[in-house]
């Protein structure tokens, strides 16, 4: 009695094992699967102002970032996971680097978050199991943070309220102080000549 017990133990032993082995293999596959879609990131891009243009085309760590988020876009999982300590390396450059007339506690605050988001997509990249989905939606995080970033670039260069206030105020003080334009006078015709003309008739 005691050896069929322990015979049909190791068949039932045997049986879970194996089906384990199985539903780990199909994991495993779909893992490699998902690695290999594309990230399908947001292609919506802030354009920086003028002004602000001017400065981040000496700015080298911004340019760099610029274009690893441009590449972002189009990368598979694989891609992904294979470029976060770069992109990691180039964001905290950019929190570095910042030319002075760009410093601001907004700006700083939102180069943070990039340098945050970058080190906690290097760390799911990192895991001895990666899981697709949480990496996919950190990676999608950083375009669009990256464009709050850039946003806060542009506010440093928007005129405030006052600022376009006293504008206004300009120009009405120069339209007071111009010449006034003084119409030429309209001609009246001469109805007496038609009169006596109709008389004659």
């Amino acid at each position: 009695m005691k050896t069929s017990f322990w015979i049909l133990f190791i068949f039932i032993m045997v049986g879970c094992n194996q089906k384990s082995t199985e539903n780990n293999e199909s994991d495993r596959k779909d893992i490699q699967l998902a690695l290999t879609q594309k990230l399908e990131a947001s292609k919506v891009e802030v354009i920086l102002l003028p002004e602000a243009q001017e400065i981040t085309n000496e700015w080298l760590a911004y340019i760099t970032a610029q274009s690893e988020i441009e590449n972002l876009k189009n990368y598979t999982l694989n891609d992904v996971i294979a470029n976060t300590t770069p992109i990691t390396e180039i964001m905290k450059s950019l929190q570095e680097t910042v030319p002075v007339r760009l410093q601001s506690n907004a700006v700083k605050a939102r180069l943070g978050v990039l340098v945050t988001k970058s080190k906690i997509l290097q760390q799911l990249a990192e895991k001895r199991e990666v899981d697709p989905e949480k990496i996919s939606k950190t990676a999608k995080e950083l375009p669009l943070e990256w464009n709050n970033f850039k946003i806060q670039i542009n506010e440093l260069f928007l005129k405030t309220l006052e600022e376009f206030e006293e504008e206004l105020d300009e120009i009405e003080n120069e339209e007071e102080q111009s010449p006034k334009r003084v119409l030429p006078a309209s001609r009246k015709r001469t109805v007496g000549n038609n009169r006596s003309r109709d008389s004659i008739f």
